[in-house]
């Protein structure tokens, strides 16, 4: 029960992250996460450690993965730990892409203002 609550409450928060007037909509917060990514690997942007980028590597692998730690045999509950790690998954991903593009547009903000 508490898991749920949890789950709920982390999707609320990424909802009104993306939707909060000014920020990133979520079309920019997906298109960004390639370049988001490149720019880690290629040490352009400290935002994200490399680590962190390594966990949602990790997610990804384990929801395409057919091998669970909870198999999906056992129904809800297998199903619930791919939900878990999915919204965890989306939640981060959009929160560290809507602080990329905040990075994008203060690097081109700051070119701007230097021309």
């Amino acid at each position: 029960m508490m898991a749920k609550a949890a789950r709920a409450a982390a999707a609320w928060r990424t909802y009104r992250e993306v939707t909060k007037p000014g920020s990133p909509g979520l079309m920019a917060r997906v298109r960004a996460v390639p370049r988001m990514v490149g720019a880690v690997m290629r040490g352009q942007y400290s935002g994200l450690g490399k680590g962190k980028l390594a966990l949602l590597g990790i997610g990804v692998v384990y929801i395409l993965s057919p091998i669970d730690v909870l198999p999906d045999f056992l129904m809800v509950i297998g199903v619930a730990d791919d939900f878990g790690v999915f919204l965890w998954l989306l939640g981060t991903l959009l929160g560290e892409s809507g602080r990329y593009v905040e990075h994008e547009r203060s690097i081109i903000q700051g070119n701007l203002e230097g021309a």
